[in-house]
């Protein structure tokens, strides 16, 4: 079975549970089941066509969470640059398998997906023009993790910010921190999070949500 869930905050005028929040640790909870996350447009057909045979091959549970607010998202740094377009250059999307930007970044790796992926590459290109060199891996799956690709991705900088747009408590990125510790990661590490609070609506929602502003501020910290 594929389940299709709209979710994650940022989108304007909606709210109710999923909808415009981000409560995904409830479904990390869930032995074997997988979680699919696409970012960009390009990704997303790809990896629901994985889910779907993954389903239909080995019997798998699939939840495919798409983030609502970036249904209509054309433009990444600038308006009308219609950077976050991207034809779909792939059939499928291995479960489990991870994708860096900016594979040269050696000052600083930043990990993230969803809605944290488009703020980070937003942020990226602030830091470049600092001369600030940032891989950005886009996780894809949230279960099973790319874990992988994460190690190395932090061991090639040795300074990793965990990008969560999930509440900080049971967020993903909790996850994230522990696997990196557990595989003797001695890097400098730090984590950026949601607040511990339902998504609120109107412009409430912004007292609670992670920024890229936290996201700019943290990179800066642990590049000090």
């Amino acid at each position: 079975m594929v389940v299709r869930v709209e979710g994650y905050g940022y989108q304007k005028g909606f709210g109710g549970h999923f909808h415009n929040d981000n409560g995904v640790a409830v479904l990390r909870d869930i032995p074997g089941l997988v979680i699919a996350s696409p970012a960009r447009p390009g990704d997303a057909a790809a990896m629901l066509r994985t889910c779907v045979a993954a389903a239909k091959a080995d019997g798998s549970v699939c939840v495919f969470l798409e983030p609502i607010a970036l249904y209509h998202a054309r433009d990444l740094y600038e308006d009308g640059d219609e950077l976050w377009l991207a034809p779909q250059g792939r059939e499928h999307v291995p479960v489990g398998a991870g994708y860096t930007h900016f594979p040269d970044g050696d000052d600083l790796t930043i990990v993230t997906w969803g809605n944290g992926l488009y703020m980070s590459l937003r942020v990226a290109q602030r830091l470049h023009a600092q001369a600030i060199r940032a891989r950005v891996i886009d996780l894809r799956w949230l279960a099973p993790l790319p874990l992988d690709e994460v190690l190395r991705g932090a061991a090639a900088t040795g300074r990793t910010l965990v990008v969560d747009e999930t509440r900080r408590t049971g967020g993903v990125g909790e996850g994230i921190v522990a696997e990196l510790v557990d595989a003797g990661y001695d890097g400098r590490l730090k984590r950026v999070a949601s607040k511990d609070s339902f998504v609120p609506l109107g412009d409430a929602a912004r007292l609670v949500l992670l920024s890229e502003a936290e996201i700019e501020a943290a990179a800066l910290k642990l590049l000090a």
